[in-house]
Formats: structure tokens, C-alpha cells, sequence
């Protein structure tokens, strides 16, 4: 006998983890509008609003600002493969899990990848990068901003200075600290970012934007190919370098699609499209600033609720992100155990780590819809009871009360025109 299905019916979910998070509201109906063709003048319309949009989202002016229909890594693969060409020296600093990941990208696109590496909970310092693109002369540093996998922040604001030296194109992957930590693109001199939507973006998976510079262009560019299919034989490039291995990841295509050429790449994820507009349309209007100082309020919240729990803190918290924290697990407790406890009794989720930190640590997150007042108080109070119940001493509303004290604090001081509330979050 056939099985019977029925609509789906998630369980309701919290979810403080390092990622993804409950999508705002705002962007759940703007999902759910009615569709239109691809070359419809109103998808013309977004698509070009999208773009203007993101370019207030990344601080740039870069006319190369769009969306790469696919998950964040979807966004980090076209980046890669698209200025990437076999053979070229590609240089990845790693200070976590998604340091590893941009290493066995480049790796695919038939790169010649060398890499510097540092203790988990620890960032680079910009020296230690010089040194490294003098040694290895690469073509194209790849470097993560926010890793949560540590949930670190490596500082970006004097590498540019660095590869325009040097003459390398510098791409960073900011999928975990995009609008929760600065990140300035035409600034700090970056050639090309990409994100997601799942963090502090407010939204669902599924969306990766992203911005190139004109350098980053120039490379992309110089290796343009039409298909066959929909070129009229006069747009193609006298001479064009190596294709880009990939068909959909193509940028060379993809920005002729976005651009005014228009050319026909592949249909655009409509639904996905309209709800990443109004994740940069929510954080344009509440200003840049703003929504970072908003991560930072609530991050720096949960740490000291943490602390006020007696749970250690780890990595180098002068550079933590503002939107993750770790805490290590108290020695004895089943970690996965006080979890699936969170999660079954209290419909809130938070993380484990990989890798060396997989068993060690749990991840709290505090970003995008979920960056509350409400939802930190309500996270700490589960916490402190699913403590308890393991066996852990703590203070009785120890975490909570530490939360509160500090939200009192910071209001005294802005209402004194002192509050600082970056503080413990490093860009």
C-alpha cells in the first residue's frame, strides 16, 4: 500500500545556533509572492534594485553586485572558479573549517593552492599575511572574515593596502559576518565578497550575493564565453582566455545575464530573489551601523549571560565575532545530550563545533531576525535550566540576571551618550 503524505508541519524552533536562523518575517512574505517571467520589465526592475540594494550592504560602488542563485558556498564557488585559472598560485589563510573549504575549492579549479595556518581561536595579524603573499607571489588571496566554525573575526582593514602592493586580487568569504561586523569592500580594498542570507541577513538559505571590483571584472572578462546556442557571433571575445570551468558558476555569463546585455543564462530563482531583496531592504533601512551595533548589543548580552553561568568562553574574544560566541562544554556533561535536551524541551537549538572543537564547544548564536532581546533572555534561561538538570552548579537565574545587568548598564550609558555597544566585537 502506498504511503500518504500530507503538507509539512515544522515543529516551531528557536534557533540560537551559529546558523541558519529564523528568517524575519518581512522576507517569509516577500517569498511568498506571486511569480513573473524572467524578462518581465518588473523582474528587470528588481533585479536592478537588488543590485543597488546589496551595494549598500556590501559599502561599495562596485557596479558588479548581484546574486548567485545557491546556497552561500554556491556564491564562494563562482568567485573561485571564475578567477581562478589552472596553475595560478591561490594563497588561503586558515584559522578554521571554512578556511579548508576555500582551500579545496581553489584546489578543484586546478589551482596551485598554499596555505598559512593558526591555532583554532586565534586570527591572523596583518604581517603574518605580507609575509606570506611575498614568499608565494600568489594571483588571488582567499581569506574568510567571520569562521563559525571558531567564531572568529579576522581583521581585513590593512590586507587590501597589502594586495594592491603586491598586485593580488583579494577575495573574502563573508557569509557568517555580513551586517553583524563591519566590513567596508571599497574601503579595505577587497576585489570581490560573497555571503548568504542564513545569518545576519535575516533570511533563509539559498542566496549568495556578492560584489566584484572593476580588477576583479577585468579577470573575469578576459575569459568570456557565449554559448553557442544564444551568441549572435559578434559578441564573443576575439581572443578569449580560458574558460571558466563551470557552466552555471560562470560570472562571465551570470554578469551578462544581470547586466544590460541581458543574455540568457539560466532562470532566475524568483522566489529567492524577491526575499533576498528584502533582506538588504531591511538592513538599508535600519543603516549598516545600526544593525551591526544591533549584533553587537545582543552578542555581547549572551556572552555575559554565559559568563554569569560559569561557562568558559573560548578562542580570542578581543577578535569573536559579534554574532557567535562559544562556550566550552563543562567537563563530564554530554554535550550532544544538554542539546537534543535544549531542542526537546525548549524548541531552541544551538551548535556543536567540527573538526578539533567537534564535542568541545557549543555555538550560540545571535544574528539577523533572531539578534532580540527577547530571544537571548529566553535562550539563557533554557540553558541555565538544562544546566541544572545535567547536573551542572550554577547561580539560580545567574545567566539571565547577568544579561539583564548589562542591558541596564548599557541603557544608563546611552541615555549618558557613553554607550559603546561594539564592545566585545572585533571587526
Amino acid at each position: 500500500m502506498s504511503p500518504t503524505f500530507d503538507q509539512i508541519h515544522p515543529p516551531q524552533r528557536l534557533l540560537m545556533g551559529p546558523g541558519p536562523i529564523n528568517a524575519d518575517p518581512r522576507v517569509l512574505r516577500a517569498l511568498s509572492a506571486p511569480l513573473i517571467g524572467q524578462y518581465d520589465p518588473a523582474m528587470t526592475y528588481y533585479m536592478n534594485e537588488t543590485m543597488q540594494l546589496y551595494r549598500g550592504v556590501f559599502e561599495t560602488t562596485n557596479d558588479a553586485t548581484l546574486l548567485i542563485d545557491g546556497t552561500s558556498r554556491a556564491g564562494i564557488e563562482a568567485v573561485l572558479v571564475s578567477l581562478i585559472q589552472p596553475g595560478e598560485r591561490v594563497l588561503v589563510p586558515i584559522f578554521g573549517r571554512f578556511g579548508h573549504l576555500l582551500r579545496e575549492i581553489a584546489e578543484r579549479c586546478g589551482a596551485e593552492v598554499h596555505t598559512l595556518e593558526c591555532e583554532w581561536g586565534q586570527v591572523f595579524r596583518p604581517e603574518q599575511i605580507e609575509a606570506a603573499i611575498r614568499e608565494v607571489k600568489p594571483s588571488v588571496l582567499a581569506l574568510v572574515q567571520g569562521d563559525t566554525s571558531t567564531t572568529m573575526c579576522q581583521p581585513l582593514e590593512d590586507i587590501g593596502a597589502i594586495c594592491r602592493r603586491e598586485g593580488v586580487l583579494f577575495y573574502s568569504d563573508a557569509t557568517a559576518s555580513l551586517a553583524g561586523n563591519p566590513l567596508k569592500t571599497d574601503e579595505w580594498g577587497l576585489d570581490a565578497v560573497t555571503a548568504g542570507l542564513q545569518k545576519c541577513l535575516a533570511g533563509p538559505s539559498g542566496s549568495s550575493p556578492l560584489t566584484l571590483s572593476p580588477r576583479a571584472v577585468e579577470v573575469v572578462h578576459a575569459r568570456r564565453h557565449v554559448e553557442a546556442g544564444i551568441s549572435s557571433g559578434s559578441d564573443r571575445l576575439a581572443e578569449p582566455g580560458a574558460r571558466i570551468r563551470s557552466n552555471y558558476f560562470d560570472l562571465s555569463m551570470v554578469l551578462d545575464y544581470w547586466g544590460e546585455l541581458r543574455l540568457n543564462h539560466h532562470t532566475e530563482a524568483t522566489s529567492m530573489l524577491y526575499g533576498a531583496r528584502e533582506c538588504a531592504l531591511l538592513l538599508v533601512n535600519e543603516g549598516m551601523d545600526n544593525a551591526i551595533a544591533r549584533h553587537a548589543l545582543h552578542g555581547q548580552a549572551m556572552v555575559e549571560g554565559l559568563k554569569g553561568l560559569g561557562l568558559a568562553l573560548f578562542g580570542d574574544q578581543a577578535h569573536r565575532m559579534n554574532n557567535v560566541s562559544a562556550v566550552m562544554i563543562p567537563d563530564g556533561l554530554d554535550g550532544d545530550g544538554l542539546r537534543r535536551s535544549m531542542l526537546e524541551d525548549f524548541g531552541i537549538e544551538i551548535g556543536t563545533s567540527f573538526g578539533p572543537l567537534h564535542g568541545k564547544v557549543w555555538r550560540l548564536g545571535v544574528m539577523g531576525y533572531n539578534a532580540r532581546r527577547d530571544t537571548v533572555l529566553t535562550t539563557l534561561a533554557a540553558l541555565e535550566q538544562t544546566l541544572r538538570r545535567g547536573g551542572v552548579k550554577t547561580v539560580a537565574g545567574g545567566g539571565v540576571g547577568a544579561a539583564l545587568d548589562f542591558y541596564q548598564e548599557h541603557q544608563r550609558q546611552a541615555a549618558n551618550g557613553r554607550a559603546n555597544p561594539s564592545a566585545g566585537g572585533q571587526s
